[in-house]
Protein backbone atom coordinates (compact mmCIF):
# COMPACT_ATOMS: atom_id res chain seq x y z
CA UNK A 1 0.00 0.00 0.00
CA UNK A 2 1.09 3.54 -0.60
CA UNK A 3 1.40 6.07 2.21
CA UNK A 4 -1.65 7.89 0.82
CA UNK A 5 -3.70 4.68 0.96
CA UNK A 6 -2.58 3.95 4.53
CA UNK A 7 -3.48 7.49 5.58
CA UNK A 8 -6.88 7.19 3.90
CA UNK A 9 -7.63 3.93 5.75
CA UNK A 10 -6.69 5.52 9.08
CA UNK A 11 -8.73 8.67 8.41
CA UNK A 12 -11.73 6.53 7.45
CA UNK A 13 -11.52 4.09 10.37
CA UNK A 14 -10.11 6.24 13.20
CA UNK A 15 -10.77 9.85 12.17
CA UNK A 16 -11.10 11.11 15.76
CA UNK A 17 -7.60 9.83 16.60
CA UNK A 18 -5.78 11.41 13.65
CA UNK A 19 -4.49 14.92 14.37
CA UNK A 20 -2.72 15.41 11.03
CA UNK A 21 -0.93 13.60 8.22
CA UNK A 22 1.98 13.93 5.83
CA UNK A 23 1.82 11.16 3.23
CA UNK A 24 4.52 12.62 1.01
CA UNK A 25 8.25 12.90 1.44
CA UNK A 26 10.82 10.52 2.79
CA UNK A 27 9.06 9.73 6.07
CA UNK A 28 5.28 9.43 5.57
CA UNK A 29 3.34 9.57 8.83
CA UNK A 30 0.22 10.51 10.72
CA UNK A 31 0.01 12.52 13.92
CA UNK A 32 -2.07 10.73 16.55
CA UNK A 33 -3.52 11.95 19.85
CA UNK A 34 -1.78 10.38 22.84
CA UNK A 35 -5.01 9.07 24.38
CA UNK A 36 -5.84 7.13 21.19
CA UNK A 37 -2.31 5.94 20.37
CA UNK A 38 -2.82 2.36 21.56
CA UNK A 39 -6.05 2.00 19.55
CA UNK A 40 -4.36 3.28 16.38
CA UNK A 41 -1.32 1.06 16.85
CA UNK A 42 -3.44 -2.03 17.46
CA UNK A 43 -5.46 -1.24 14.33
CA UNK A 44 -2.26 -0.84 12.29
CA UNK A 45 -1.02 -4.21 13.51
CA UNK A 46 -4.28 -6.17 13.23
CA UNK A 47 -6.04 -4.75 10.15
CA UNK A 48 -5.74 -7.26 7.27
CA UNK A 49 -5.00 -4.47 4.77
CA UNK A 50 -2.16 -3.01 6.79
CA UNK A 51 -0.59 -5.80 8.89
CA UNK A 52 2.21 -3.75 10.46
CA UNK A 53 3.82 -6.71 12.20
CA UNK A 54 7.18 -5.06 12.93
CA UNK A 55 7.95 -2.08 15.12
CA UNK A 56 11.31 -0.97 13.79
CA UNK A 57 12.04 1.89 16.17
CA UNK A 58 10.64 4.25 18.79
CA UNK A 59 12.39 7.62 18.85
CA UNK A 60 12.12 10.81 20.85
CA UNK A 61 12.46 14.31 19.41
CA UNK A 62 12.94 17.14 21.88
CA UNK A 63 11.46 20.55 21.15
CA UNK A 64 12.27 22.91 24.03
CA UNK A 65 11.29 26.03 22.07
CA UNK A 66 7.72 24.75 21.68
CA UNK A 67 7.76 22.97 25.08
CA UNK A 68 6.95 19.65 23.36
CA UNK A 69 8.45 16.22 22.88
CA UNK A 70 7.49 14.03 19.95
CA UNK A 71 7.47 10.23 19.97
CA UNK A 72 8.00 8.63 16.57
CA UNK A 73 7.06 5.00 15.86
CA UNK A 74 8.48 3.50 12.66
CA UNK A 75 6.51 0.48 11.43
CA UNK A 76 6.99 -2.15 8.73
CA UNK A 77 4.62 -4.67 7.25
CA UNK A 78 6.77 -7.71 6.54
CA UNK A 79 5.85 -10.86 4.62
CA UNK A 80 7.83 -13.94 3.59
CA UNK A 81 8.91 -13.99 -0.03
CA UNK A 82 9.12 -17.06 -2.25
CA UNK A 83 12.78 -17.56 -1.33
CA UNK A 84 11.86 -17.69 2.40
CA UNK A 85 13.50 -14.32 3.01
CA UNK A 86 11.25 -11.65 4.46
CA UNK A 87 10.52 -8.50 2.53
CA UNK A 88 8.77 -5.27 3.42
CA UNK A 89 5.31 -4.75 1.95
CA UNK A 90 5.07 -1.16 3.15
CA UNK A 91 6.44 1.21 5.79
CA UNK A 92 4.82 4.04 7.72
CA UNK A 93 5.32 6.14 10.85
CA UNK A 94 3.08 7.33 13.65
CA UNK A 95 3.94 10.46 15.61
CA UNK A 96 2.59 11.72 18.92
CA UNK A 97 3.21 15.22 20.32
CA UNK A 98 3.46 15.47 24.11
CA UNK A 99 3.81 18.21 26.70
CA UNK A 100 7.51 18.36 27.54
CA UNK A 101 6.81 19.00 31.22
CA UNK A 102 4.74 15.82 31.61
CA UNK A 103 5.30 13.51 28.61
CA UNK A 104 3.02 10.49 29.03
CA UNK A 105 1.87 8.09 26.31
CA UNK A 106 0.50 4.52 26.48
CA UNK A 107 2.98 1.67 26.09
CA UNK A 108 2.73 -0.51 22.98
CA UNK A 109 4.94 -3.28 24.39
CA UNK A 110 1.88 -5.55 24.58
CA UNK A 111 1.48 -5.20 20.79
CA UNK A 112 5.16 -5.48 19.78
CA UNK A 113 7.49 -6.96 22.44
CA UNK A 114 10.44 -5.10 20.93
CA UNK A 115 8.87 -1.88 22.24
CA UNK A 116 10.00 -2.93 25.72
CA UNK A 117 13.60 -1.83 25.13
CA UNK A 118 12.76 1.07 22.80
CA UNK A 119 10.42 2.60 25.38
CA UNK A 120 12.95 2.11 28.18
CA UNK A 121 15.56 3.88 26.08
CA UNK A 122 13.20 6.78 25.27
CA UNK A 123 12.43 7.17 28.97
CA UNK A 124 16.10 7.01 29.91
CA UNK A 125 17.26 9.59 27.37
CA UNK A 126 14.21 11.89 27.00
CA UNK A 127 12.06 11.31 30.10
CA UNK A 128 9.06 10.05 28.10
CA UNK A 129 6.84 7.93 30.36
CA UNK A 130 5.12 4.98 28.69
CA UNK A 131 2.10 4.23 30.86
CA UNK A 132 1.49 0.51 31.35
CA UNK A 133 5.03 -0.46 30.40
CA UNK A 134 5.70 -4.05 31.62
CA UNK A 135 9.08 -3.20 33.20
CA UNK A 136 8.07 -0.13 35.18
CA UNK A 137 9.45 0.91 38.54
CA UNK A 138 8.30 3.48 41.07
CA UNK A 139 10.83 5.88 42.56
CA UNK A 140 11.18 9.59 43.36
CA UNK A 141 10.18 10.37 39.73
CA UNK A 142 6.96 8.33 39.98
CA UNK A 143 6.03 5.25 37.96
CA UNK A 144 8.06 4.93 34.76
CA UNK A 145 9.93 2.37 32.64
CA UNK A 146 13.15 1.16 34.18
CA UNK A 147 16.31 2.84 32.88
CA UNK A 148 18.30 0.83 30.35
CA UNK A 149 21.39 2.93 29.52
CA UNK A 150 22.03 5.22 32.48
CA UNK A 151 22.48 4.12 36.11
CA UNK A 152 19.32 4.05 38.23
CA UNK A 153 20.42 7.13 40.19
CA UNK A 154 21.22 9.24 37.11
CA UNK A 155 19.70 12.72 37.20
CA UNK A 156 18.11 14.09 34.06
CA UNK A 157 17.67 12.97 30.49
CA UNK A 158 20.83 13.27 28.36
CA UNK A 159 19.21 13.75 24.93
CA UNK A 160 17.09 16.71 25.94
CA UNK A 161 18.51 19.80 24.30
CA UNK A 162 18.75 21.72 27.58
CA UNK A 163 20.49 18.88 29.45
CA UNK A 164 23.57 19.95 31.39
CA UNK A 165 26.09 17.14 31.67
CA UNK A 166 27.26 16.70 35.29
CA UNK A 167 30.80 17.71 36.26
CA UNK A 168 31.18 14.32 37.91
CA UNK A 169 29.31 11.15 38.73
CA UNK A 170 30.36 9.30 41.89
CA UNK A 171 33.89 10.75 41.62
CA UNK A 172 34.24 10.06 37.89
CA UNK A 173 34.89 13.24 35.89
CA UNK A 174 32.02 14.03 33.56
CA UNK A 175 33.71 16.63 31.41
CA UNK A 176 37.05 16.81 29.71
CA UNK A 177 38.85 20.03 28.97
CA UNK A 178 38.59 20.93 25.34
CA UNK A 179 41.86 20.50 23.48
CA UNK A 180 42.44 23.24 20.91
CA UNK A 181 42.91 21.94 17.38
CA UNK A 182 46.52 21.58 16.24
CA UNK A 183 48.06 23.31 13.25
CA UNK A 184 47.08 22.26 9.73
Amino acid sequence: MTAEEITAVLEQELADAIAGADSGGMHPHVWVTAVRLHDVMQFLRDDSRLQFNMLRCVSGVDGPASNEIDVVYDLLSMQPAVSELWRARHAFAVKVRLDRANPHVPSVADLWPTADWHEREAYDLFGIVFDGHPDSIKDHDGLHPQRILCPDDWVGYPLRKDYVFPDEYHGIPGKLEAVPPGPG
